[in-house]
């Protein structure tokens, strides 16, 4: 099975409305008189990092990329959960684990250890409150919304050049922030929102679908931190982790942000890039098996 088709699968299961139907960052789920958010993300060696890659640079990887899902519902993050797999220098690991919860001011509430053969893999369930009801969804978007960026794509795709090449700066790939402070201040006045973690084309063809319109996007509006001669690839190529809404017309969004494009009725394709037609299936970004 692919990923989607493993997704569909489990999506028969996902009954509860806290799971939004698997068509969103995270589950919200309502408690008393307020709403959990909750999100679990894995990371592999291999895929999600390099082999031999600073294990505190892949524990400070770990927590932002679950903390950036809860940034995209305007969450506070109130605790994590870590799985872990034994690894080749697991003190190192503690000390990006330390100075990554510092950062984002969030304890760790507990998780599990294991041991195993081949590469390593790991897992972290972040846990928040939502700082404004409805938490913001992938799909809300309207026709005639403006579609957004809070800032530049293709800093991680450079960012990992250099760290395999050993020359030039990689911190954008190795330790990528979340932009919790700019999400929740969004949270109260997008129509939909989500963070770049697999690609901007493929990430804004996922919520136009969830939110059932097209996306038209003009590939020139879109900032990049990469040569222009690269612009396509870092539309393509994920791990900036910038958040993506969608905001009514006239509005004026209360981060920086730019705005690339515009929701339309459904059309033949949810994405349309420079007027050509797009959808999952055309290499958009990062996709599993």
């Amino acid at each position: 099975m692919n990923e989607l088709a493993f997704i569909e699968a489990l999506r028969r299961m996902a009954t509860h409305p806290a799971a939004r139907h698997f068509d969103d960052d995270c589950a919200v789920l309502e408690v008393g008189g307020e709403a959990l958010v909750l999100t679990h993300d894995m990371m592999a060696e291999g895929v999600h990092y390099l082999e031999g890659q600073d294990p505190a640079d892949v524990a400070w990887k770990l927590v932002s990329v679950n903390i950036s899902d809860l940034a995209a519902k305007g969450a506070e993050p109130l605790g994590v959960l870590l799985g872990y797999m034994f690894g080749k220098d697991d003190s190192r690991f503690v000390e990006g684990l330390e100075q990554a919860l510092a950062y984002y001011d969030v304890p760790l509430l507990g998780g599990d250890t294991i041991s195993g053969k081949g590469p390593q893999a790991l897992g972290l369930t972040a846990i928040g409150r939502a700082t404004h009801r409805p938490a913001p969804s992938r799909g809300g978007a309207q026709p005639g919304d403006l579609l957004y960026v809070t800032g530049p794509v293709g800093a991680a795709m450079i960012g990992y050049d250099a760290l395999k090449s050993g020359a030039g700066d990689s911190e954008a790939y190795c330790r990528p922030r979340a932009l919790v402070a700019q999400g929740q201040a969004l949270a109260p006045h997008v129509t939909a929102m989500m963070d770049i973690s697999d690609g901007l084309l493929l990430d804004s063809c996922r919520m136009a679908r969830a939110s059932g319109v097209t996306f038209a996007i003009e590939a020139n509006a879109v900032p990049i931190a990469a040569p222009e001669q690269r612009r396509g690839d870092a539309m393509r190529w994920g791990d900036d982790y910038q958040l993506l809404f969608t905001a009514p017309a006239g509005l004026d969004p209360p981060v920086p942000a730019t705005a690339i494009g515009q929701a339309l009725d459904p059309g033949e394709a949810p994405l349309m890039l420079d007027g050509d037609p797009l959808s999952e299936k055309d290499g958009l970004g990062f996709q599993h098996g």
